[in-house]
């Protein structure tokens, strides 16, 4: 088989060495406030200046067979570029994608933000503006030969649907990790797929290797001036659209640096006033952290939920370029990006992937960092290759991004009536419950972990003084990624008991109606006339939601129990938990 021959071999013959050249970094090492541009040390590439020079164009560094040839004028000028992007030949496959406002996010921050949709593409994504201007442009001889690229997604379905269009061949290298949805698309447009290497570093490696052994030209995903110029044509098209009416800024996500560096290159010749910011992930920071330091830095480690900007080093070309123009780079946490794809849906009725919504998510930050009121922003929307099995964990932390939900661990005291006593005094009928986990425990006190819904800061210290005022303990969990993305699915777990397990115990699903005071008004008729010994509730949007419900009912109360549910059935629905099912929650539960 194809992709296992080639994974061997590259074990053996193609480690990663060009992180040896460079200082490593840690994402952690840069701290910047929230929607605040990072540290920008100028390099020593292009003055904006440069833009203005009657210059020739130059052909620059190019890459063929896997290896950087220089021209003797080295990289091309800031003029040079203008013209690439000028000439570049994206439209023979690419599509001038519309420029949408966004009215609902638009209202919500008090400015007008602009989408610019590249997710509207026919690959849904960008990158096919850079790699088909890329291998237009080889002449009859390179075109024959193929192409050969290293990409796990969005790169990989641009470079096939290139190949496609002008008859090559195309060798595609994707991580043995990469998602079957995404080798499925790029074989359906024609190309073969080679699955090699654990990280994309080793696969690029591969593929590079590849392109030597079989002259094949390697068509870099961002570090190349025609990759970068077929990307500036995106920043072209936004200043046509926006006619006289500019914005005061340009949001790109950043990953290698290649729409950044083409956008940039191209808007600073044309109307340098229009501020160009890059956003990262704060966990992905590998252009902020490079143009902090002067120079390019190798991440020892990468977040990868936005897995279309994670990358470990940027470009050596793209970071010239926007070492010299770029006005600086904000950064931006998961749930924030989250927030931003709802946002984009709430608006749109699209789904962007995590990369294409970065930009949305860096405009909102700053906006709300700078205080600005009554301007215009516009914010690539990058791509929507989104997994659909990434969706349920966007969802859950959307609203964390957005600031309208709390996550909190509250201590309350192990007796019956505590949990309606909790709810009653502490959270009340006002703010929408949006989660409840709690597991009995033998011991005196016992902790709940929920979220609530909140609009302002003021109903956060309102309820957080509450349950001071009451004698609850509580720790706000909201900021801390670890407890969003693994301790709120621990919490309810066995039953701490001095027996190993609690007498009397049933468990129900109950069908929750979704609306204010519901919740009060269940535990009103439950407790403290029967102990709750487990309570697992997630709000799903849904007009009801299913709560898993343990009480402590002993057999002389059932027929008072029952008569208690059928008052309680109009608005709440009760199932038993029984047979095979009840016996696995026990096994798990205690």
């Amino acid at each position: 088989m194809e992709c296992a021959r080639g994974t061997r071999a590259a074990r053996r013959t193609w480690k990663v060495r060009a992180s040896a050249t460079r200082p490593s970094a840690s994402p952690d090492d840069l701290r910047v406030k929230p929607g605040a541009l990072a540290p920008l040390v100028r390099g020593r590439g292009l003055a904006q200046s440069d833009a203005f020079r009657a210059a020739q164009p130059c052909e620059g560094q190019v890459e063929r067979n896997g290896d950087k040839e220089a021209c003797e004028r080295g990289p091309p000028s800031l003029e040079g570029y203008l013209r690439r992007v000028l000439c570049s030949q994206v439209y023979d496959v690419a599509r001038e994608s519309e420029l949408d406002l966004l009215p609902r996010l638009s209202e919500s921050v008090g400015n007008e933000l602009w989408l610019k949709r590249e997710d509207c593409q026919p690959v849904f994504s960008f990158k096919l503006r850079g790699a088909y201007n890329k291998m237009v442009r080889m002449d009859a001889e390179a075109r024959k030969n193929g192409v050969v690229c290293s990409s796990a997604g969005n790169h990989a379905q641009g470079v096939a649907m290139a190949a496609a269009k002008l008859g090559c061949s195309a060798v595609i290298c994707m991580p043995v990790t990469t998602p079957d949805i995404k080798v499925t698309n790029v074989k359906r447009l024609g190309a073969e797929v080679v699955l090699v290497g654990e990280t994309y570093d080793e696969c690029q490696a591969y593929a590079k290797q590849r392109g030597r052994e079989d002259g094949r030209t390697f068509v870099h995903p961002f570090d190349d001036p025609d990759v970068i110029a077929g990307q500036g044509t995106v920043g072209m098209e936004i200043l046509r659209q926006c006619g006289n009416r500019l914005p005061e800024a340009i949001f790109v996500p950043v990953g290698g640096g290649g729409l950044i560096a083409g956008i940039a290159a191209y808007v600073k010749a044309v109307r340098p006033e229009i501020k160009v910011i890059g956003v990262e992930p704060v966990g992905a920071n590998a252009m902020a952290l490079s143009l902090s330091k002067g120079e390019r830095v190798y991440l020892d480690k990468v977040d990868g939920f936005a897995d279309g900007v994670a990358v470990r080093e940027v470009g050596e070309e793209t970071f010239r370029v926007a070492s010299s123009l770029l006005d600086g780079v904000v950064l931006v946490r998961n749930d924030e990006i989250c927030a931003a794809i709802k946002d984009v849906f709430n608006d749109t009725r699209s789904v962007l992937e995590p990369a294409g919504a970065l930009a949305v998510a860096g405009a909102k930050a700053y906006i709300q960092h700078a205080k600005c009121k009554g301007c215009r922003f516009v914010a690539i929307g990058s791509g929507a290759n989104m997994n659909f099995d990434r969706l349920r964990y966007v969802s859950e932390l959307a609203d964390i991004g957005a600031h309208r939900e709390v996550v909190l661990a509250t201590t309350i005291p192990e007796e019956r009536g505590s949990f309606l006593k909790f709810v009653d005094t502490a959270v009340g009928s006002e703010l929408p419950v949006t989660e409840f986990r709690y597991r009995f425990a033998a011991d005196m006190k016992a902790t709940i972990l929920y979220g609530v819904g909140i609009r302002t800061e003021v109903e956060l210290s309102v309820l957080l003084q509450n349950l001071e005022e009451a004698g609850m303990t509580s720790t706000n969990l909201t900021n801390s990624e670890p407890a969003m993305e693994h301790l709120r699915y621990l919490v309810g777990g066995r039953a701490r008991t001095f027996t190993g397990n609690v007498p009397d115990e049933r468990l129900y699903v109950v069908q929750f109606p979704e609306r204010a005071g519901a919740l009060k008004r269940f535990l009103e008729a439950i407790s403290p006339r029967w102990n709750i010994t487990l309570f697992h509730y997630r709000a799903t949007g849904n007009m009801k939601s299913s709560v898993l419900l343990g009480l402590q009912v002993p057999d002389a109360d059932l027929e008072e129990f029952h008569a208690v549910t059928q008052q309680l059935d109009t608005l709440y629905s009760f199932s038993k938990i029984e047979g095979s099912t009840a016996d696995a929650f026990h096994m798990l539960l205690g």
